[in-house]
């Protein structure tokens, strides 16, 4: 199924929403919007993102997209995003949006795991 202008539009104004300081995952994104997977999401912002903080979007596991990470950490950590070991600490960093529909798939997933106390 085609992404609509729609979908992209909601996109878009979700991550627009997103304050300095925090972060959402594409999954948390795909949940407020409606979308059946992150991966669109994903197509949006490599598409048409550039006007917006593009930067506060992250993986599920909190770790940035590979190609951009340095760029993309040095924004979050100017935000005073809290980063251990190339990961945003989601648990105190995750924003959350209100209008979330608590039954899909991608709300309100479990955090990344710890390994031996560290992320």
């Amino acid at each position: 199924m085609a992404t609509t202008d729609d979908q992209i539009e909601r996109v878009r104004e979700l991550v627009a929403t997103i304050p300095p300081g925090q972060v959402a995952t594409y999954g948390d994104i795909a949940a407020a919007a409606g979308l059946s997977t992150p991966r669109t999401v994903g197509w949006i912002m490599r598409t048409d993102s550039a006007d917006l903080p593009w930067h506060r979007v992250i993986g599920a596991g909190g770790r940035p997209a590979t190609h951009l990470a340095d760029r993309q950490l040095r924004l979050l950590a100017a935000e005073r995003v809290p980063i251990h070991d190339g990961r945003v600490d989601l648990r105190a960093a995750r924003f959350r949006f209100p209008d979330t529909p608590s039954d899909h798939p991608h709300a309100n997933p479990a955090p990344p795991p710890t390994f031996g106390g560290y992320r």
